[in-house]
């Protein structure tokens, strides 16, 4: 119960910290997504993802992508030059500055500041189904920043989500306030 209690303090402290620095790159990036589609244009993205246990929440992104691109109804796997992102998206999704509004997210409690990259519930039903041990990536919150996000690079497949299951396993082994600082340190650099 401490090391919860004190996991939720953490988020908090860091989150609220980090809300009062971001809140002029969160201005700009508003503001640069209305100049490039307008100001009826929605800035906030909301997708379904998977937490804690399986339990599904939708988390908050600054959206990078064209309104329409998803339009078939369907998941799709983002790739590297996705021609779906727009071109503050691209800016945005280079500075991971479209991970920002994730910051309310562990405000709520739907996420933590670090854990395994919160999934999308089509994909999750796919990779538990092939990958063995997948589901125990879900004993613990997902995270703005983690391991596997320092330790491999941006994943789009099957086979990316293996490899980064492996340090999310190691990170749900081996987690603590420590590893958590020294992946937010790595993840500052």
């Amino acid at each position: 119960f401490m090391q919860r209690a004190l996991e939720r303090a953490f988020d908090i402290v860091a989150t609220l910290g980090l809300l009062l620095v971001a809140a002029p790159f969160m201005l700009a990036v508003t503001l640069a997504i209305w100049i490039e589609d307008g100001p009826r244009a929605p800035v906030l993205y909301r997708q379904r993802r998977v937490g804690r246990h399986g339990a599904v929440f939708e988390v908050l992104k600054f959206r990078s992508m064209r309104t329409d691109a998803e339009k078939a109804g369907e998941a799709v796997w983002a790739v590297k030059n996705d021609p779906r992102v727009t071109r503050v998206g691209a800016v945005i999704r280079k500075t991971r500055l479209d991970e920002l509004p994730q910051l309310f997210n562990v405000l709520r409690g739907d996420m933590s500041f670090v854990g395994p990259r919160p999934e999308r519930p089509e994909f999750v039903e796919q990779l538990e189904q092939k990958i063995p041990y997948y589901r125990e990536r879900h004993t613990v919150k997902p995270g703005i920043t983690g391991w596997a996000q320092l330790c491999y690079p941006y994943g789009s497949s099957e086979k990316d989500a293996l490899e980064k299951l492996q340090y999310d396993l190691y990170y749900v082994k081996n987690r603590s306030l420590l590893f958590d600082l020294a992946i937010l340190v790595q993840t500052v650099e």
